[in-house]
């Protein structure tokens, strides 16, 4: 079994997120091969130009509703097959994959799984080929699905379908972001097949996210998908090698061990957005040594993007438009010599463009303590 330590991995991982930006082919970039989540307008472009040498332009991209209920940016050549990939395995799957929203279909003795394909099928009967809000869309489902879907929500003091059985339905819908909001809104793909019979293609995925974030164990990669390593136990992939990493046993694609022991020290400065596809492994121990850090980095609503220096999290940052002026203010957790601080100031251009900003302001917080 080949034994590495953390900083091995965050070489790797520099590698593997394409962070060193050897690939100018934006559809090629393997971060899209989970899709970018992209909670706000400018957020997965973002994370795009953190990779490559020339902007993004987005081309061929769509953003719907995938892993774990969240928005991400995929290639629209890859729905279908996701739809199938996404699908869960079973009910237990799917119980996994709603949380705390199927305790409510449990005590009805509703079905987990028959939820998520009802939603989904009640929600392309209601299109009528418009564009329509979040909202919209919700009112017209709920009078289609049984009672027991519902729930009230004091956010909008009605009741409504489920939130997250909503979410988990979008992609088996067939519907994609059209207006990100808020409030957000969608359209539906022509020609969509719908739910899915049956899951297909679950490994990939779960191979995806080790290729990305490995060396990585069962737990995390199924975490990413939303559920449990038990439930999607059948479906792990074939072709792993086993990594020490610590005293973590973890797992890694055969074909990227080369890769991992010849990944060289990193020497590159990054603004990576909130929720980049680098900050979502499941291990954040991993990505940030310090556990008191975490907090400073993943809050329970409002991330900050993250500096990334040499391959790791060196602070966090967060930007202010005006008019046609982006601020980018730099919390970092240690003093940023001059000679990086040039680099941060090349990075925030990066994301002033991708933002529409003409004009960047790079300033420093005190260094958090």
């Amino acid at each position: 079994m080949l034994e590495i330590d953390r900083k091995q991995v965050m070489a790797y991982r520099m590698v593997a997120h394409q962070l060193d930006r050897d690939c100018a082919n934006e559809p090629a970039l393997s971060v899209l091969d989970l899709g970018v989540q992209d909670p706000r307008p400018g957020t997965a472009l973002s994370a795009l130009a953190a990779r490559l040498p020339n902007q993004p332009t987005g081309a061929g991209l769509v953003a719907t509703w995938t892993f774990r209920g969240a928005p991400h940016l995929h290639r629209k050549s890859d729905l279908r097959a996701l739809n199938a990939e996404l699908w869960p395995l079973d009910d237990t799957d799917a119980a996994a994959r709603l949380g705390n929203s199927c305790a409510q279909l449990t005590k009805a003795e509703m079905p987990a799984l028959q939820a998520i394909r009802d939603t989904a099928t009640a929600w392309r009967e209601t299109d009528d080929g418009s564009v329509r809000t979040k909202g919209e869309i919700s009112g017209a489902v709920t009078g289609r699905l049984p009672d027991d879907y519902s729930g009230w929500c004091r956010g909008c003091g009605s009741t409504h379908v489920l939130e997250q059985l909503l979410r988990l339905a979008g992609l088996a819908a067939g519907a994609v972001i059209a207006e990100q909001g808020p409030p957000v809104a969608f359209g539906m793909q022509s020609r969509w097949p719908g739910p899915p019979k049956t899951a297909k293609g679950t490994g990939r995925l779960l191979e995806a996210y080790l290729r990305l974030h490995g060396p990585a164990t069962a737990a995390e990669a199924a975490g990413y998908l939303g559920t449990t390593a038990a439930a999607t136990a059948a479906e792990w992939p074939d072709g792993l090698a086993e990594v020490q990493v610590g005293r973590r046993r973890s797992y890694l694609p055969e074909s990227e061990i080369e890769t991992l022991r010849s990944a060289p020290a990193p020497r590159l400065v990054r603004l990576l957005p909130p929720y980049d596809p680098f900050l979502q492994a499941r291990d954040r121990l991993t990505l940030v040594a310090e556990k008191a850090r975490h907090k400073e980095v993943w809050r329970i609503l409002g991330n900050p993007g993250a500096l990334l220096v040499d391959g790791e999290v060196a602070g966090v940052w967060r930007a202010k438009a005006g008019k046609s002026r982006l601020t980018v203010t730099v919390s970092p957790f240690q003093p940023i010599a001059a000679g990086r601080r040039k680099e941060v100031a090349a990075e925030a251009e990066r994301v002033a463009a991708v933002r529409g900003a003409t004009a960047v302001e790079v300033t420093y917080a005190a260094p958090l303590g």
